[in-house]
């Protein structure tokens, strides 16, 4: 229980750290605690993302945004808050 609250604590930094200098910016949550974004949890921010935009950010083919990919994509305007 130790473990999984360790990498809740851990991910919630690092959804909150990819915002920390953009205070309007919607943070993404990292629901799944996996350490990586899925199209569903950037939507829940970014409502207008699609598909297309997710795959274009998803630098390494992962099928996930790393931290440093979905904040390139929010720094570069492809993902904006609705």
């Amino acid at each position: 229980m130790t473990k999984f609250a360790l990498v809740l604590a851990a991910s919630a930094l690092t959804a909150t750290a990819v915002f920390a200098q953009d205070a309007t910016a919607p943070v993404v949550a990292d629901t799944d605690a996996n350490g990586t974004f899925s199209l569903v949890e950037v939507q829940a921010a970014y409502t207008a993302v699609t598909e297309e935009a997710f795959k274009a950010a998803d630098t390494d083919a992962s099928g996930e945004l790393s931290a440093d990919e979905l904040k390139a994509a929010v720094d570069a305007g492809a993902f904006a808050a609705a």
